[in-house]
């Protein structure tokens, strides 16, 4: 059986670069307005955000399962000047997870095909339990397939922003501040047009 890390090293592997380069548009809505402080990037994958976060002022840890992507992270950040500000750590998240609490934590399309049935929501909860007060945690997930994808691979189940919202078992002492679906463009590997619908749930703890 493939374990997460050989998946997502599989899955580095295969190309050079992976991913844009460019800060998740949801995160830059939502965050644009912080404060910097402390923040922690769960899934950090080859370091966008979290140097956009770096740029921004925020002290960042930046963590991953993958040592490949870690390591164009890396070189990500020093390219870009703020080496300094970000820390990488690699992290089944399933198995260990990072120490210390943050002003914000963001979890971006924490999805994963070998992930075991309830892990992604015992890390919500943990990440939950990382926040400071007066901090932020930031979900953000794809709420299906593209419509251009009319045979979707396995039997992935994406959840709704109600159930992550279950899952994270919060109290009266946080606050959800955003809740919804967002509708986007998402051009297809072929060019062919398309949308792709996410949930973003934004909390903050009192």
């Amino acid at each position: 059986m493939t374990t997460t890390e050989q998946f997502w090293e599989g899955f580095y592997l295969e190309q050079e670069q992976v991913w844009s380069g460019r800060p998740n548009p949801l995160l830059v809505r939502e965050v644009s307005a912080l404060p910097p402080g402390a923040a922690l990037d769960l899934g950090c994958a080859e370091g966008a955000d979290a140097v956009w976060l770096a740029r921004r002022g925020w002290r960042v840890v930046g963590v991953d399962v993958s040592g490949t992507a870690l390591g164009r992270a890396a070189a990500r950040a020093e390219a870009a000047g703020v080496a300094d500000r970000v820390r990488w750590q690699r992290h089944d998240l399933a198995e260990t997870f990072p120490e210390g609490v943050f002003d914000l934590v963001s979890a971006q399309f924490l999805h994963s095909p070998v992930e075991l049935e309830g892990e992604r929501a015992a890390v919500l909860r943990r990440a939950a339990g990382a926040v400071a007060g007066g901090g932020v945690l930031l979900v953000v997930g794809h709420a299906g397939w593209p419509s251009w994808m009319t045979e979707p691979p396995g039997d992935y189940r994406f959840p709704t922003t109600g159930e992550v919202l279950a899952s994270l078992r919060l109290d009266d002492r946080w606050e959800v501040e955003v809740e919804e679906l967002v509708e986007q463009d998402v051009p297809g590997p072929d060019g062919q047009p398309g949308r792709r619908v996410d949930n973003v749930l934004r909390v903050r703890r009192r």
